[in-house]
């Protein structure tokens, strides 16, 4: 994969993300969220290798989050975005799920 396409499946993610808030898919939101920082870690991941985080976006964000060199903020953005939701779906944390992909996003793209 290289940055271009990595750049065009986040915001392609993004995009659908957007459109599922709009329609008060809170669910959708925090999925397509996922998808978008899995599709900037692949690509990264080509260049930093890690196979004991795995080959599906979950894996890779929980690898991200318990990465110690990573920024706190980006570590706490991964481990936000993997949290189980209740049975009701709620989530157990306030942040929007779109602001932590952006978060992670913006660490991976911007070099780290």
């Amino acid at each position: 994969m290289t940055r271009d396409e990595a750049l065009a499946a986040v915001l392609r993610e993004t995009a659908t993300a957007h459109a599922a808030r709009a329609s008060g898919n809170e669910g959708m939101v925090r999925v397509c969220a996922r998808r978008a920082a899995g599709a900037a870690l692949a690509w990264w991941l080509q260049e930093h290798p890690r196979p004991a985080w795995g080959t599906d976006a979950v894996g890779r964000l929980r690898g991200l989050a318990g990465e110690a060199d990573r920024p706190a903020d980006v570590r706490a953005a991964a481990r936000r975005l993997t949290a189980r939701v209740s049975a009701g779906f709620e989530a157990p944390h306030r942040e929007d799920p779109l602001e932590d992909c952006r978060t992670v996003t913006a660490h991976l793209f911007g070099g780290g």
